[in-house]
């Protein structure tokens, strides 16, 4: 596949499909075990099988590639296990939405039936997004694909439910619980999405038994207070001491209530008297529970009324039962008022309806046992998370962390393994079906029909897709995994479950570092969402710009931990990276005599020793940043080495050599070009995979492909301090010198006469040897002087690295007509400006115009700002010359 010539220009297309097929076709991705070298494993994080890739995937997955495949060049026993999750209400959601196109609902096929066409799309969709991380470059190893329902798995899911129900750390109780009226299924506390909500505050008259006054509450939900079953204020609320233990009659209802004391009831909030509905309120269930208060349901799983809520209200929908309420209490005289009042609204993280608190019979694991493991493991230091602050997160919420509800009313997922006897009222956990009732003998037992949260399954992920409860040798070699990669999101959903189930059945932690990434938002910041129209498809990217401009962007924005904005300006400036690489590519392949390392005779320059200096300094500064998971900061330093070092210099200064240099001068540049860029190509490799292993292969087309080639090492003997202090100070002249070609609008034809002055001899003799390398960057003939006996005429003047430049401009350009176009220039800036900063200085406009056109405003003033700034020191420094 190698070869020595690079097409002019760079086309994704053609490179990446053919070198991942290349590469899975070679099983280059294959974990191979291997006692002789240390593992690195990751397990990734299961897309939904429902899924298509989106930016949050594409980053996530990029991260993990990098630091995979770049163990994997050190030589590390690499495994990154690839799989999906089974993903319980989206994908029964999208199956049941597709069969009502047909007219049917799960119902009318029945369970079986049903889940035959689960699982017949998922054999036809299921395999989108694996092919999508094809397309991204993730090189895991696909033969060890795994699903969260597949059969290993599954007796994985198995076996622990089965394990904690007979330690007694799995119950079945009546327990207040998020109910999801339109996926009809209980969701868990952290699937419950809190959203700012303009609301009110209605105050309601409750009347006392026996006509002798009203107590008054307040409430933001009028219509559960048809299931209230008790009225509770502080045993410290002076207003109230005397009324405890009186009775009040429910309005609209007539049920006699208790007034109740609590400490909970907030005195301050509201009237400090707080209705109870133990049915529809999660603190109002255990203020209930504490005083042995009835639960009265009276919102259905429907989110209508139900027969408890009386007559006029059944069947109605939650929210127009509310309005009813509130008109019937108005009628009544019973409505004090309504004030406005923005609170926090539970929506349910799936399908965003609002989510209702309600009583029912629920499968929970007792969290407490298996919390304080996983929260000593991580004060321990057995699991360290990057960055460090996200531990407190983590920590906070194992520590006041509730029983976790595992049921679903769901039929795709793993089912509950236990029978219930309808017949005795037994419950039977069993590995195997249960035909009759062990307690009874009845043949009428049935198999619980919920099934578990899919949180479970993908708790067990970093074991159970090594073959756990078996003892495999992957599971021996492999666990505990080396990181994690995943967003901060899903800390709790996760993270936090995985640790305390790893070391709940396999007595170790499942990894031993969790490395965090925050989201991708849009430009704005927002979170990207179809509700906004604002997400990017990273297919679409790939499409239009290539998979290793999409990962370089990503990674180059990437801080642990930090949220990254997707500009298209800085995607465009990836690409413009990857082809800045194959153009200097390009460049050394025209120029080697032919392909592969090339022999050097004779001594090194300056430049051969500084641009050698550089590239161990970016070797050991890329290489330390990824030991600390500091990804993007490893992808700056390798691209401010190739754009600002390697191509904008020293191909520049070799250049001469190779047109114009010797046989052995030629050979020593072609040398050196050839190694810097063969170290760099693989310094890139875990980045933009498929564009260095083209440019490899073309480099060294005799040699393996790149992705198993050794990671560069640190090679103390390139350091080079003098050689890089001493092109440094070059380099410094050198730009200042085409600064004041460029703002003196000096024609690049012309050659200029530059006269440098270095009163310091150290610093005369570096120039005086560098004084080839000035003349060919600045298109100049350079005096270099020690000191000057008068200031040349006409000349522009700047200081740079100790030396005085002085750029004689009589001959180069008009100095009058420069000067009179500048004014101009100047002149058309101030207007604008002007125009600009009193648009911005404009409250109307402020106060109405898009966030959007402000900041565009902003940036245009800044902007002009800097312009002025640089036509009025041009006009200086011509004034100077003059």
């Amino acid at each position: 596949m190698g070869g020595k010539t690079l097409p002019t220009v760079y086309n994704p297309k053609l490179v990446e499909e053919k070198w991942y097929r290349f590469w899975e076709e070679g099983k280059y991705f294959r974990g191979i075990i291997d006692r002789n070298r240390e593992p690195f494993c990751i397990v990734m994080p299961p897309p939904n099988v429902t899924g298509e890739l989106h930016m949050g995937h594409a980053l996530d997955n990029t991260l993990q590639d990098v630091l995979i495949r770049w163990r994997r060049m050190q030589g590390y026993a690499v495994l990154w296990l690839p799989g999906t999750d089974h993903a319980g209400i989206a994908t029964q959601a999208r199956v049941e939405a597709m069969l009502a196109k047909e007219g049917l609902s799960r119902f009318d096929l029945g369970r079986e039936k049903f889940l035959e066409r689960v699982w017949a799309w998922k054999e036809k969709y299921g395999h989108v997004i694996t092919g999508q991380l094809r397309r991204l470059g993730a090189s895991c190893d696909w033969d060890r694909e795994r699903f969260t329902m597949d059969e290993g798995c599954s007796e994985a899911v198995q076996e622990v439910f089965l394990r904690l129900y007979e330690r007694g750390l799995i119950y079945r109780d009546n327990y207040i619980v998020n109910w999801c009226p339109h996926c009809h299924t209980v969701i868990s506390d952290i699937e419950v999405e809190h959203k700012d909500t303009a609301a009110h505050l209605y105050y309601i008259r409750y009347p006392l038994k026996g006509g002798t006054g009203f107590i008054e509450i307040a409430t933001t939900r009028p219509e559960t207070m048809l299931g209230d079953t008790a009225v509770a204020v502080n045993p410290a609320d002076e207003r109230y001491r005397e009324l405890i233990g009186k009775t009040v009659v429910l309005p609209l209802v007539g049920r006699e209530i208790p007034v109740i004391a609590d400490e909970y009831v907030a005195m301050e909030f509201g009237t400090g008297a707080l209705k109870v509905t133990p049915a529809h309120d999660p603190n109002d269930f255990e203020i209930g529970q504490r005083h042995n208060l009835p639960a009265v349901q009276v919102i259905g799983p429907d989110g209508r009324m139900t027969a408890d809520a009386g007559a006029r209200y059944a069947g109605l929908d939650r929210w127009e039962c509310r309005k009813r309420v509130v008109e019937d209490l108005r009628t009544q005289k019973l409505l004090v008022k309504v004030e406005d009042l923005s609170h926090a609204v539970g929506h349910c993280y799936r399908c965003d309806t609002v989510i209702e608190p309600t009583v029912s019979k629920q499968w929970f694991v007792r969290m407490k046992p298996l919390a304080e493991p996983a929260i000593q493991a991580v004060k321990d230091g057995r699991v360290r998370f990057i960055p460090e602050r996200f531990t407190k997160v983590y920590l906070n919420w194992l520590e006041q962390i509730r029983d976790w509800c595992i049921s679903r009313q769901l039929w795709w997922g793993h089912r509950i393994p236990v029978w219930h006897c309808p017949d005795c009222g037994e419950s039977t956990a069993s590995r195997g079906e249960v035909k009759r009732c062990p307690r009874c003998g009845s043949a009428q037992v049935e198999q619980d029909p919920d099934v578990l949260d899919t949180w479970f399954s993908s708790a067990l992920w970093p074991f159970s897709t090594l073959g756990w409860p078996d003892e495999t040798v992957d599971l021996a070699y492999y666990y505990p995994t080396s990181v994690l990669v995943t967003g901060r999101d899903i800390i709790f959903f996760w993270v936090a479950r995985m640790i305390f189930m790893g070391l709940a059945f396999m007595k170790e932690v499942p990894f031993r570092e969790v490395f965090i990434h925050g989201l991708v938002l849009d430009a704005l910041g927002r979170k990207m969402s179809k509700s906004l129209g604002n997400g990017v498809d990273p297919i679409e990217v790939i499409e239009s710009h290539g998979a290793d401009s999409l990962r370089f962007m990503l990674v180059t924005g990437s801080t642990p931990g930090n949220d990254l904005r997707f500009h298209f300006e800085k995607l465009d400036g990836a690409r413009n990276f990857v082809n800045k690489l194959w153009n200097a590519s390009r460049f050394v392949l025209m120029n080697l005599a032919e392909p592969g390392a090339q022999p050097a005779d004779g001594a090194y320059e300056l430049a051969d020793r500084w641009i050698l200096s550089r590239y161990r300094e970016a070797v050991a500064r890329a290489t330390e940043y990824l030991e600390a998971y500091e990804v993007g900061e490893a992808a700056r330093v390798l691209y401010d080495f190739v754009w600002d070092e390697f191509c904008d210099w020293y191909i520049e200064l070799a250049k001469p050599r190779l047109y114009r240099g010797t046989p052995g001068e030629q050979a020593v540049a072609r040398a050196v070009l050839c190694r810097v860029l063969g170290g760099t190509l693989k310094l890139l490799h875990p980045f933009i995979p498929f564009a260095t292993e083209e440019i490899w292969h073309h480099l060294a087309p005799g040699e393996a492909p790149l992705i198993v080639q050794s990671w560069p090492e640190d090679e103390p003997a390139l350091a080079d301090p003098a050689a890089e202090e001493e092109m440094g100070r070059l380099i410094a002249i050198i730009r200042t010198v085409r600064h004041i070609r460029a703002e003196m609008n000096v024609p690049l034809g012309r050659r200029a006469a530059v006269i440098l002055v270095a009163p310091d001899a150290r610093v005369l003799e570096v120039v005086a040897r560098g004084k080839e390398y000035i003349e060919e960057l600045t298109a100049a003939t350079v005096s270099v002087l020690e000191e000057l006996a008068a200031k040349p005429a006409q000349a522009a003047h700047a200081v740079a690295a100790g030396v005085q430049i002085f750029v004689p401009l009589g001959g180069l350009i008009d100095i009058n007509k420069e000067q009179a176009r500048l004014a101009k220039e100047l002149d058309t800036v101030a207007k604008e400006l002007a125009r600009v900063e009193a648009k911005l200085k404009n409250t109307g406009f402020l106060a109405k115009a898009p966030a959007e056109v402000v900041a565009k405003e902003r940036a245009k003033q800044a902007e002009l700002s800097q312009k002025r700034e640089a036509l009025e020191s041009r006009l200086r420094m011509l004034s100077e010359a003059g």
